[in-house]
């Protein structure tokens, strides 16, 4: 009994050795496993880099398109009548310019003549004026048609004295009258010529009337 307690006590011994050293062999592996995995992991953060890509900005995208607006609603344009008569044409004359003013310069004024030795004269009737035209003179119609009346008249004398023309001032009213008048006055009539400033015969004028009145019975 004691051989067999004594060859069981070995057998447990060397279990326990066995057993032990498993557990050591095992303890050191895993010890040595982790290790390694714990080197590993230090030396891949080391030399690894974290790179990173640049990425593309984004732009932002197009705002949304409006929908268009319908377009107005034009109404036809009214119809046009071509054949308008055109406008009048209106001509602006633009006046000349003025003229430049001129001084104007008086001439000098005239001598004076010298004052006449003698004092003109205007012609003057020789005998009475009354005998140049008469009731005898009467023209027949005018008598006959009882018209009376005055005639003015105005003579022109020559330097002879004699009548050289003879004009109606203002009418009687009757042609015949005023022709009468003249002709007679420039049949009858005689003048002392006019004088100049020399007292030299010259030309004059005279004026009288000759007043035709119906003789009574």
């Amino acid at each position: 009994m004691a051989y067999a307690d004594q060859e069981m006590s070995g057998n447990r011994i060397a279990s326990f050795v066995v057993v032990a050293l498993l557990h050591v062999v095992v303890g050191y592996a895993l010890v040595t496993g982790l290790a390694y995995e714990a080197v590993q992991q230090v030396v891949k953060k080391v030399t690894t880099v974290d790179i990173k890509k640049d990425e593309p900005k984004k732009e932002p995208p197009p705002p949304p398109k409006k929908a268009a607006a319908p377009p107005p609603i034009v109404a036809p344009p009214p119809k046009i009548n071509v054949n308008v008569t055109p406008p009048p044409v209106q001509t602006v004359v633009t006046p000349p310019p003025a003229a430049p003013v001129v001084p104007i310069i008086a001439p000098p004024a005239p001598v004076a003549p010298p004052p006449p030795r003698v004092q003109p004269k205007q012609p003057t009737p020789k005998g009475n004026p009354a005998n140049w035209a008469t009731t005898n003179d009467y023209p027949t119609r005018a008598l006959r048609e009882e018209r009376e009346g005055t005639t003015s008249f105005r003579v022109s004398v020559g330097p002879d004295g004699r009548v050289t023309g003879c004009t109606v001032t203002s009418s009687s009213g009757s042609p015949d009258l005023d022709e009468a008048t003249c002709s007679n006055v420039t049949r009858r009539a005689r003048f002392n010529p006019a004088t100049d400033g020399e007292g030299q015969p010259t030309s004059g004028s005279y004026s009288n009337r000759v007043r035709w009145v119906i003789p009574k019975d």
